[in-house]
């Protein structure tokens, strides 16, 4: 027995392998969303077509679904927030964090996934990336005459303020 991928600590045959093999259907949205990451783990590009909503089937690109599966580490899966998507809705909102390394670099997949429910089955219909937050500097600015903040020893004017 192996521990899911999707991160629920539970293992994989009582948890996404069931929906990923059509033994039974997610009651929730975040199960699918979860199931989702796990057949990315998998390369089961059969399962994310069939937990596509069918009217949005014609976008999808299964050959590209595959290569990003087949080319990516997949490192782990965090649940930001849930809204809506349980067995007395319709529809819900799962945000999320992927987190996976392709060619060698540590990249994160950060989304809101839309989800629907038609005659008792979840289905994701799209999702809208985050974007990631911009740092600011903590502390004052360095004036050009000031001691380069990297610590080279230099002016700022002469080092990274160039």
């Amino acid at each position: 027995m192996s521990v899911c991928p999707c991160g629920s600590g539970m293992e994989l045959d009582h948890c996404c392998g069931p929906l990923i093999q059509g033994e039974c259907s997610a009651e929730t949205a975040e199960a699918v969303m979860r199931s989702r990451y796990t057949a990315y783990v998998q390369c089961d590009i059969g399962y994310l077509t069939r937990s596509l909503h069918p009217d949005h089937r014609h976008d999808h690109d299964p050959a590209a679904a595959r290569r990003w599966a087949e080319r990516a580490v997949w490192e782990g899966l965090e649940v930001v927030s849930v809204a809506g998507g349980t067995a007395d809705t319709e529809e819900g909102k799962v945000e999320f964090v992927a987190a996976y390394r392709e060619g060698g670099i540590h990249k994160r997949h950060h989304e809101i996934g839309h989800f629907v429910r038609r005659d008792g089955t979840w289905y994701y219909v799209d999702g809208e990336l985050v974007a990631n937050k911009t740092a600011r500097q903590a502390g004052p600015k360095a004036g050009r005459n000031d001691p380069c903040p990297c610590g080279s020893g230099k002016k700022y004017k002469k080092c990274c303020g160039r």
